[in-house]
């Protein structure tokens, strides 16, 4: 009995950690199980990955350690191979995504389920702005990237409003996962 895995995704600054970490708290019964990344960056706020050099990247993912990898921004994020375990068992598993990945990831995971994590314009800026790791200039691209991001043809979507109240958001997100 295969499990469902959730794919979440949306722009840098929408909330997706935040709703993950929300579910993740309120997943009281532990039937979700929720995938770390590995990421060629410090860890940054309240995002659940572990760090790994670049060297150490390309040497887990010529071992095929990574069920999903993919480069962004000059980083690399790989999500490990635990997690075809956990789906084999029945186990729900959500994974911090990439929408620029999602094509490929559809490949491997025909079935998996994807959640779109979307914020208002402004919201966005304001977030990105207060996060302090882009300049001006990187912000408004990452806004442009996000008002023209469109899905993969024939895939279905959930898509959940993070532009206001965290819990009533947390909550949609918690509804998607069941």
């Amino acid at each position: 009995m295969a499990g469902t895995l959730f794919y979440v995704i949306g722009p840098s600054g929408s909330g997706k950690d935040s709703l993950i970490n929300y579910a993740r708290r309120k997943n009281i019964d532990g039937r979700i199980l929720f995938a770390h990344r590995y990421i060629t960056r410090p860890t940054g706020g309240h995002e659940n990955h572990v760090v790994l050099s670049d060297a150490e990247f390309a040497r887990r993912s010529a071992l095929g350690f990574f069920a999903l990898e993919w480069a962004s921004h000059s980083l690399h994020y790989g999500i490990g191979v635990e997690i075809d375990l956990w789906l084999a068992t029945g186990s729900s598993v959500v994974v911090n995504g990439s929408r620029s990945y999602l094509a490929t990831a559809l490949k491997r995971y025909p079935e998996l389920r994807i959640i779109v994590i979307d914020t208002d314009p402004a919201i966005l800026k304001a977030r990105l702005t207060a996060r302090g790791r882009e300049g001006s200039s990187e912000i408004e691209k990452r806004i442009t990237i996000n008002r023209s991001w469109r899905p993969p043809a024939g895939a279905h979507l959930v898509t959940i409003d993070n532009s206001g109240d965290l819990p009533a958001a947390g909550e949609r997100i918690l509804r998607a996962f069941q």
